[in-house]
């Protein structure tokens, strides 16, 4: 929307007190400052909407973090796209019609269509779910928020449903990709009874926030565990998508992507290699190329890139056989 019609919408909204037409239309502004970087004008008007996005009387208190304020989340700024991933066919259709959808929104909104904003990828360690929202930031060149836990969940009662409310209210006037990993550690089912009374205020503090949300900002959460999830949160989401490990074929075609952008050829065949290494996710796939690499890279100028592999191979696979079974490390 044009920004004379979003002032039009804001002084039609006080003149016939719609409080929530002037919420969408506040913020739409304030998002559209944002990306003109006029930070300090989008401060200023950021102060008319309380915690929850609802407007306020201007003595009310500002919803930009003061100087000093534990920040919620980190910035990061992506780095690679969809063409650097190795995805499920659905998983990238589902994706590239997502980035449609946000790039084309005055098509949908000309006829009452909002894009989707609500994304849960589930699966098990380290095959992508970090990449895949940093990706989707970039396709929609947008910044990617990721939350910092050690920052929202307080030892006081409601601290943590009070500072979901601040990490929502900060996002929510900047389009941005806000990205909760482990999603599991705040959506938890209501309905444990492990559970106390203060995670089933977090979860409905949660739902109501993220019912909340503008679609410029596209909430992206992973879990390795989606039956820890409440039922309420899980229904929430309008693409749940799933990233398994990599079979034979992906570890081939992602060994076949490294030789491409290192420049080093591993001395053997993609097949042979992805046999070697079953089992091993797209993160720990990564892990041995640079191994390698590394071995290369201080072995020159003589390396023997056939015998490094094989070296490597050796310490791989007999590191796999060792691992326990319970082991999780998640780069997501």
């Amino acid at each position: 929307m044009a920004r004379a019609d979003l002032l039009i919408e804001i002084v039609r909204a006080g003149a016939e007190g719609d409080q929530e037409l002037f919420r969408k239309a506040l913020e739409a502004l304030i998002t559209e400052e944002r990306s003109k970087q006029h930070n300090i004008l989008a401060d200023r008007l950021a102060e008319h909407l309380d915690l929850n996005g609802k407007p306020v009387r201007p003595a009310r208190a500002t919803v930009a973090v003061p100087n000093g304020e534990t920040r919620l989340y980190h910035e990061v700024r992506p780095r690679r796209g969809f063409v650097d991933l190795l995805l499920p066919a659905l998983v990238q259709q589902a994706c590239l019609e997502l980035v449609e959808e946000h790039n084309r929104v005055d098509l949908l909104r000309a006829h009452n269509l909002e894009p989707r904003n609500r994304v849960l990828l589930v699966g098990p360690p380290g095959n992508g779910k970090t990449s895949l929202a940093e990706a989707l930031a970039q396709e929609l060149g947008s910044p990617m928020l990721v939350v910092r836990y050690e920052s929202i969940i307080g030892s006081y009662l409601g601290e943590t449903a009070v500072r979901l409310a601040k990490l929502f209210a900060q996002a929510r006037t900047q389009r941005c990709v806000l990205f909760f990993d482990e999603f599991d550690v705040i959506g938890k089912e209501r309905g444990d009874v492990h559970e106390t009374g203060e995670i089933k205020r977090v979860v409905s503090s949660l739902l109501l926030q993220i019912d909340q949300l503008p679609s410029h900002v596209v909430v992206v959460t992973a879990t390795n565990h989606s039956e820890l999830l409440d039922r309420a949160v899980w229904r929430r989401f309008q693409l749940r998508l799933d990233l398994p490990a990599p079979g034979r074929g992906q570890r081939a075609a992602w060994l076949q992507m490294f030789e491409n952008r290192s420049g080093l050829p591993l001395g053997y065949s993609h097949d042979h290699l992805a046999r070697r290494l079953d089992g091993l996710s797209f993160a720990e796939l990564e892990q041995f190329a640079q191994d390698v690499q590394r071995r290369y890279v201080l072995t020159m100028p003589g390396a023997d890139v056939r015998g490094i592999v094989a070296d490597r191979l050796k310490q791989w696979v007999n590191r796999a056989v060792e691992m326990p079974a319970s082991t999780e490390e998640d780069d997501g």
